[in-house]
């Protein structure tokens, strides 16, 4: 069965039921805060000694390929929105905080037949590596955004390079692929150096977006909707955050906004082939 074969008052009473009761569960273990600034997860030391050969590096590669980045001809290096003339739209979070929260924004996501783009920090896929094949098993985009999740316009070239091409290795290593975008960190737009940076490390393009939640800020699940639904627009590329639990309780109201106007959630390689 197809989202459009479900009458939409019933999906959005089955969405509203959801938010309700994540927003009970999920508040109490926000503590992580996620991407919030200030914060990374800890770097797993990725050195292989003789006398210990198994370590977070020898994790099984996945079964298939993900996905690479692909070129886009016509579009700018760095895309903050998709076609104007298409109902479609793209949510992308940004990868760190609490697993348990992830997990449950990848469930909502499906349950309304939507599907994201999920820009993971590499530290955090050191930490939760099967986070890495259960966003792709959910057919959702997953990218780069930097190693460690610290402000990237203020390193010199050799230490930018090292943060995009330190989480460009470890997702080849999970997934086979160094991932579909890069999205830089503590920033909207990347630097003409950044921007030259990832394309040596392999991104074309570089992912911004037109719509900010806000919602690192936590400001409640209302707040959160209203400042989404009040810009978004055919084409627009969406930021949002793992390990808030106001993200998760504005989801199902934002995915009931989207299928009142007649928008589809795609990920963001749809959103613009």
């Amino acid at each position: 069965m197809n989202a459009s074969d479900i009458p939409v008052h019933r999906r959005s009473a089955l969405r509203a039921g959801a938010g309700a009761a994540l927003v009970g569960a999920l508040t109490a273990g926000c503590a992580d805060r996620g991407d919030a600034p200030g914060t990374s997860a800890r770097t797993v030391p990725t050195a292989v000694s003789p006398k210990n050969p198994v370590t977070e590096t020898t994790r099984p590669a996945a079964p298939h390929p993900a996905p690479a980045p692909h070129r886009f001809p016509g579009q700018p290096v760095q895309i903050d929105h998709g076609p104007r003339d298409r109902a479609r739209v793209a949510l992308t979070f940004h990868g760190q905080g609490d697993p348990a929260i992830a997990r449950t924004v990848l469930a909502e996501a499906e349950r309304a037949h939507a599907r994201i783009t999920v820009l993971a920090v590499g530290s955090w896929l050191d930490e939760h590596p099967e986070m890495a094949r259960r966003i792709l098993d959910g057919g959702h985009d997953l990218g780069n955004h930097t190693q460690r999740h610290i402000d990237i316009s203020s390193m010199g070239e050799a230490e930018a390079y090292a943060e995009i091409t330190g989480c460009a290795q470890r997702l080849r290593r999970l997934t086979g692929s160094i991932g579909t975008w890069f999205r830089p960190s503590r920033t909207r737009y990347a630097t003409p150096l950044v921007q030259r940076l990832a394309a040596r490390a392999g991104y074309p393009h570089v992912l911004s977006y037109d719509v900010d939640s806000l919602d690192f800020t936590s400001p409640g699940a209302a707040a959160v909707t209203r400042k989404v639904a009040g810009e978004i627009r055919n084409g627009s590329v969406v930021s949002l955050h793992f390990g808030y639990a106001d993200t998760v309780a504005a989801l199902p109201l934002l995915l009931t906004e989207i299928d009142h106007r007649r928008l589809r959630a795609v990920t963001t390689t749809e959103l613009l082939t």
